[in-house]
């Protein structure tokens, strides 16, 4: 048995790096209707990206990022009344609220997977070692907030299946507008970008638009 693990520990050195973390737990929750869950997981990796940061062969960070579009929201707030049975009036309280963060904000839902917890620093004012920034036609823009929001969880999981038993989610908000009014994901934007860098390396999460 122990041969056996050392050969294959020995294979996954020599196979390079990987692009997942060893997936660990129970896996994340879906719905029972098959169409349903074909049609959110359709528009979560439309929204969704996923990169790591290495040294070698050895991974600093596993990260990935959802952007929190109009039509991600109310996927995500549907799939939500799907898993809880919510009454159509709560359901439409949450979407008025979706509606309204939207309007205010270009969000993005952040799940990281970092080695070395003295890593995962990204809400720290001022102190984090690492610069988030979102990339756009009109250039680049930083945050007004990133909010640790904690420690994966099976009910975060059901939402955005990427984040594992030890993965991190955070909130990573951008304002919507340029001090002159200038619409910071213009109309004409197909994709934006939110990099992830440090002195560790960096990391790049592009997603569609809208």
């Amino acid at each position: 048995m122990k041969q056996g693990l050392r050969v294959a520990l020995l294979l996954g050195l020599l196979s390079g790096c990987t692009t997942t973390p060893p997936t660990i737990g129970d896996p994340a929750p879906q719905l029972t209707d098959r169409r349903k869950e074909q049609a959110y997981q359709e528009i979560f990796e439309k929204f969704t990206d996923r990169a790591e940061v290495y040294d070698g062969f050895d991974t600093r960070i596993f990260a990935a990022a959802t952007f929190q579009s109009a039509a991600f929201r109310e996927a995500r707030v549907q799939r939500q009344a799907e898993f809880q049975f919510l009454p159509k009036p709560r359901v439409e309280e949450l979407l008025t609220t979706e509606r309204a963060e939207e309007t205010q904000f270009n969000e993005f839902h952040m799940g990281v997977h970092v080695n070395d917890p003295k890593f995962e620093d990204f809400a720290i004012p001022k102190k984090s070692i690492w610069r988030i920034v979102l990339l756009t036609p009109v250039g680049e823009v930083e945050p007004v907030s990133v909010e640790r929001i904690g420690r994966s969880t099976l009910d975060m999981r059901a939402f955005y299946p990427y984040l594992g038993v030890f993965w991190v989610a955070y909130k990573v908000r951008f304002p919507k507008v340029l001090k002159d009014g200038t619409p910071i994901i213009p109309e004409s934007a197909s994709h934006v970008t939110m990099r992830l860098a440090s002195a560790l390396g960096h990391a790049e999460l592009r997603v569609h638009a809208r």
